[in-house]
């Protein structure tokens, strides 16, 4: 089978696709043709040695994706040969086969595609447990979204609207803040205007309920634009660490830090299954779109990645085998 590779740390000039055996599966998977493959960050900082790397080379990144099932282990029960199916959390994804274990084999509506389906899964499970677990989006509660035209900002616009939710959400340039604005945000504010001044406006001094921060270092910031008494959500650090945060000042204005990982809450089979067929039901219905991916062939992931870096897109960036 071909598959994307990689032997030696870098750029994507270190990625090719070459031939490789297929996988062999064991008693407790079954073995996909891909059709869809996410491409996400955490690929690209498996390229560059960011993130730890189990085995030799040749490396093969990937871990979210779509397509049919073309054999199952003997232990299996309840998949066969032609089904359907996405992951959001199995290695060696960028391939045109994959192993995947039973636990994590997520059912497939017929009428949810598989670049839908690889366009969803990481981001969407993600802001769904977000907005689930986190902290729990209340109809009324009004809500600052970090990033909120990047591939989980614009799904957790749509869920905290789906849930009753007012959104205040932030971006970088006048095309992304319109792209928010498209999938339901209510205001939309740059970084480099004074924001948090624009936060206390919309509402009338008090801050928001709850802040979803992603940035990092804009930790304190979103502390300040939060209510007496309001929570802030930790989830990520994409523009750099953030401060240590004295707990002297949670006491002093009530307010909550809590911070959230998807792979802390993705425990069983059950789960995968629960929360990624109420994104599909969401989908389905019409209050949740996914916003139209960029195709590459699997051939082009050298280039794929090198956009994905560009920080161009605002949608998924998906690969086909």
């Amino acid at each position: 089978m071909k598959a994307l590779v990689f032997e030696t740390f870098g750029g994507p000039d270190v990625l090719h696709v070459q031939e490789i055996e297929a996988p062999e599966i064991g008693p407790d998977d079954v073995l996909v043709e891909m059709k869809a493959i996410g491409l996400n960050f955490a690929d690209v900082y498996r390229r560059k040695g960011n993130y730890h790397l189990a085995g030799n080379p040749p490396y093969i990144c990937g871990y979210e994706g779509a397509g049919i099932v073309k054999g199952v282990g003997s232990n299996v029960k309840g998949i066969e040969a032609g089904d359907r199916i996405a992951f959001a959390d199995v290695p060696y994804a960028n391939a045109e086969l994959v192993a995947v274990p039973k636990e994590k084999a997520i059912p497939l509506p017929d009428n949810i595609s598989f670049e839908t389906a690889a366009s969803l899964l990481l981001q969407g499970l993600t802001a769904h447990y977000l907005t689930k677990d986190s902290y729990s989006i209340k109809a009324g509660d009004t809500v600052l979204v970090h990033a909120a035209a990047g591939g989980v900002g614009q799904i957790l616009v749509q869920i905290i609207k789906i849930l009753g939710g007012t959104v205040i959400g932030l971006t970088s340039s006048e095309e992304k803040r319109q792209s928010a604005l498209a999938v339901g945000a209510d205001h939309m504010f740059l970084y480099n205007e004074d924001w948090k001044q624009n936060v206390q406006d919309v509402t009338d001094g008090k801050g928001v309920d709850v802040a979803y921060e992603s940035v990092g270092s804009t930790l304190m910031d979103s502390f300040e634009a939060t209510r007496i008494g309001g929570t802030v959500v930790f989830f990520g650090m994409a523009g750099g660490d953030p401060v240590s945060v004295d707990p002297r000042m949670l006491m002093d204005t009530s307010k909550t830090l809590t911070g959230g990982d998807l792979w802390n809450v993705l425990t069983s089979h059950d789960e995968r299954v629960t929360r990624s067929h109420e994104l599909f039901g969401w989908i389905q219905e019409g209050k949740l779109k996914v916003s139209e991916p960029t195709v590459f062939p699997l051939s082009e992931g050298a280039k794929a990645h090198a956009y994905l870096e560009s920080r161009k897109s605002t949608g998924k960036i998906l690969l086909i085998p």
